[in-house]
């Protein structure tokens, strides 16, 4: 299974309105299928033009390792040369940094990923476990991965 047009669409616009309520700055969501094909994205004005990558890279390194960029977060500064060598190996598509959060259905599979860029990583990352909790599904942020 992955995810629905109808999930993805009701994850970044509760993203986005989180955002808007926490004052962050202006924010791109990108919510990726589980075979990292793009399902969602929303870019919002005044977005900086490296956003809907790093948004992408972040919810494909989350796809791509199986849990959260959280985990590759807390791995990076265990282990550089693991993720400078992830990063040649996915031709630079991956991001080692809070934001990138899996999307696992009931059942605990995962079904999707959502990325996000804007603010600090924290922030971003609130705001995406924000929409998938309002789609009615399970976030994997990566902590205690790494």
């Amino acid at each position: 299974m992955s995810i629905k047009l109808a999930q993805a669409s009701t994850i970044v616009d509760v993203a986005l309105q989180k955002g808007r309520e926490l004052n962050l700055r202006p924010l791109v969501v990108a919510v990726l299928d589980a075979g990292g094909h793009l399902v969602a994205y929303k870019r919002e004005d005044k977005s900086a033009i490296l956003r809907f990558e790093i948004a992408y890279a972040k919810a494909y390194a989350a796809l791509g390792m199986g849990f959260g960029s959280r985990g590759l977060f807390e791995r990076a500064q265990k282990a550089p040369m693991f993720i400078t060598t992830l990063s040649a190996v996915s031709d630079g598509r991956v991001m080692a940094v809070p934001g990138g959060v899996l999307i696992q259905d009931h059942d605990g599979d995962t079904i999707g990923a959502v990325g996000i860029s804007g603010d600090t990583s924290d922030n971003d990352e609130a705001c995406a476990v924000a929409g998938i909790t309002a789609a009615g599904l399970k976030s994997e942020t990566g902590l205690g991965k790494g």
